[in-house]
C-alpha cells in the first residue's frame, strides 16, 4: 500500500465532502480518524456505536466507492469504537433530588472528536478573519475565562469549523488530559433524541457536563427544537458556572437567530463575538497555495488568481474546485496551467447577475431570515418582517432592471414610494457598515452563487 492510512483517509474525506451536505459531512465524518490499514482492510475510528450504525446504514457505499477510486485493489471497511476511559465519578446536579447521592460512571470515549487535520498553522489569516483568528488563538492559549463563551459567526464554508478544531488541537497540545468534546448542534439533538428513547438521560448529561471545553458547531440548528434548547441551556449553565470553556459557531449573529429562546441568545451574547467574512482575493489566493502544498502540488500564480476570481462563495467550494484541478491534472498526466484550469472550471464560470431575479431574491432573503416568501408580500409591519422586506426591495432595485412600480407590485401591490423608502433606508444603513451590512453582503454572495437556502 503506497499511501499511509492518514493520507488515504484524508483523500477519501475530500471526495465524500463533495457528495453530501455540509452539515452531514461535519456531523458524521469530521469526528472520524483512521485506525489501521492493511492490504485488505481500512479500519476507521469512530466516537461511539451510534456513529457506527449511522455510517454503516447510510454511508457505507459512499465510503466504499470513494476508497475504491483511490486504490488499485478494493478495500474492506471496518469501524472501531474508540476505547473508553476508566470509570470516573460524577454527580449530576441537574438530576432530581432522589438521585443526587447516586454516582454516575462516565464512559466518555478517549476519542475527543477533534480533527487533527485542522490547526492554527494551516489556517490562512486575512482581513476577513483576522479578528476571529486572534480571538480563537487567545481563548485556546489562555486559562482566562474573560471571553467565555466565544461565539464565532459567518457564512457557510468560511473557516469556522477549522478554527474550532484548531482551538481543540492547541488545547490538547498543552493539556492532553483535557476533557474536550466537539460536535454539531445536529449531533447534540440526535444524541438527545436517542437518549430520551432509551431512557438514558443521566448518561447523556454525563457526556457533556463534566467537560473542560465544549465546542458546538452550527448552533443555529437548535432553532425550533424546544426540548433540545432546554437541555442545552442547562448544559451551558453547568459548564459556565463550573468555569469551563464554551465555544460556539453559527452562520448568524445571535440577534438574527430566529426561533432561539431569548435566554439562550442572551448567553450567546454574554461573551466575545467574532465574525468571519467572505475572504478577499488575496486571502483566497493564499488559501489556494496553502491547500496545494498539502497535496504536494505547486499551483502557478495565474491559475490561483483565476480560481479565486471565479469562486465567489466560500472557502470550502474553493478547496473543492482546487481538488478537481489537481485530480484532473493527475488523471490526464497534464501540467497544471491556466488552459487546464479553464477547461476544468467551465461549469463553475457563471454570470453573477443572471441569478438576480425577484423570485431568487425573495426566496433567498426569506430563507435566510427563516420566514415565508408570503410574509414579504404581506402587510405585516413587524420588524421581523419589515427588515427582510426592505432588504429584498433594496436588492431588487440594485440588481434587477425592474421599475419601481414593478417591484412594488411583486411585493403584494405596494406603492412605488414604499420601494423608494426601503431603498433609501437600506442605503443609509449600509453606509454605516454594521451587522446588517454583513448580512446583505452574505445574501449577495448566496444569490450570486445560484444556491438556495
Amino acid at each position: 500500500m503506497s499511501m499511509s492510512k492518514e493520507i488515504l483517509w484524508e483523500k477519501c474525506l475530500s471526495k465524500i465532502q463533495l457528495e453530501i451536505p455540509t452539515e452531514s459531512y461535519e456531523t458524521w465524518f469530521l469526528p472520524t480518524s483512521p485506525h489501521s490499514l492493511s492490504e485488505e482492510t481500512l479500519c476507521i475510528l469512530i466516537p461511539n456505536n451510534f456513529y457506527k450504525e449511522c455510517l454503516q446504514q447510510n454511508y457505507h457505499e459512499l465510503i466504499k466507492s470513494s476508497l475504491d477510486s483511490l486504490v488499485r485493489t478494493p478495500l474492506n471497511i471496518e469501524f472501531k469504537v474508540a476505547l473508553e476511559k476508566p470509570e470516573q465519578k460524577y454527580i449530576d446536579p441537574f438530576l432530581d433530588n432522589n438521585t443526587h447521592d447516586k454516582k454516575i460512571t462516565s464512559s466518555e470515549p478517549t476519542c475527543n472528536t477533534i480533527n487533527s487535520r485542522y490547526t492554527f498553522s494551516n489556517f490562512v489569516v486575512g482581513s476577513s478573519n483576522q479578528f476571529a483568528h486572534a480571538a480563537a488563538h487567545a481563548v485556546a492559549n489562555s486559562a482566562s475565562l474573560s471571553y467565555n463563551p466565544l461565539f464565532l459567526y459567518g457564512g457557510v464554508g468560511l473557516g469556522k469549523t477549522h478554527l474550532l478544531h484548531s482551538m481543540g488541537n492547541a488545547i490538547l497540545e498543552k493539556n492532553p488530559q483535557a476533557r474536550i468534546r466537539y460536535l454539531s448542534a445536529e449531533s447534540f439533538t440526535v444524541d438527545l433524541i436517542e437518549s430520551l428513547k432509551k431512557d438514558e438521560m443521566p448518561a447523556f448529561r454525563n457526556r457533556y457536563r463534566p467537560l473542560d471545553i465544549l465546542f458546538v458547531d452550527d448552533i443555529q440548528f437548535l432553532a425550533g427544537k424546544e426540548r433540545t434548547q432546554e437541555e442545552f441551556f442547562y448544559t451551558f449553565n453547568t459548564l459556565y458556572e463550573s468555569h469551563k470553556k464554551i465555544i460556539l459557531s453559527s452562520d448568524k449573529y445571535p440577534k438574527e437567530m430566529q426561533r432561539i429562546e431569548e435566554r439562550l441568545r442572551s448567553r450567546f451574547e454574554s461573551g466575545l463575538i467574532a465574525d468571519i467574512e467572505t475572504p478577499d482575493l488575496e486571502t483566497k489566493v493564499a488559501i489556494i497555495h496553502k491547500k496545494a502544498e498539502q497535496h504536494l502540488k505547486i499551483i502557478p500564480h495565474d491559475v490561483a488568481i483565476f480560481i479565486a476570481e471565479k469562486i465567489k462563495t466560500n472557502i470550502r467550494e474553493l478547496e473543492g474546485v482546487l481538488l478537481r484541478v489537481v485530480a484532473y491534472a493527475s488523471f490526464t498526466g497534464k501540467d497544471i496551467n491556466l488552459p487546464l484550469a479553464q477547461e476544468v472550471l467551465k461549469e463553475f464560470v457563471y454570470d453573477k447577475n443572471k441569478n438576480f431575479n425577484i423570485s431568487m431574491i425573495m426566496k433567498t432573503v426569506a430563507g435566510y431570515f427563516e420566514i415565508k416568501v408570503s410574509d414579504l408580500k404581506s402587510k405585516t409591519r413587524s420588524r421581523q418582517i419589515s427588515i427582510p422586506r426592505q432588504i429584498s426591495m433594496y436588492l431588487c432595485r440594485e440588481y434587477t432592471k425592474l421599475s419601481l412600480p414593478d417591484i412594488g407590485r411583486q411585493f403584494g401591490g405596494k406603492d412605488h414610494t414604499t420601494v423608494i423608502f426601503a431603498h433609501k433606508k437600506m442605503t443609509k444603513i449600509l453606509k454605516e457598515k454594521g451587522e446588517l451590512t454583513k448580512t446583505v453582503n452574505k445574501l449577495v454572495d448566496i444569490i450570486e452563487s445560484g444556491k438556495t437556502l
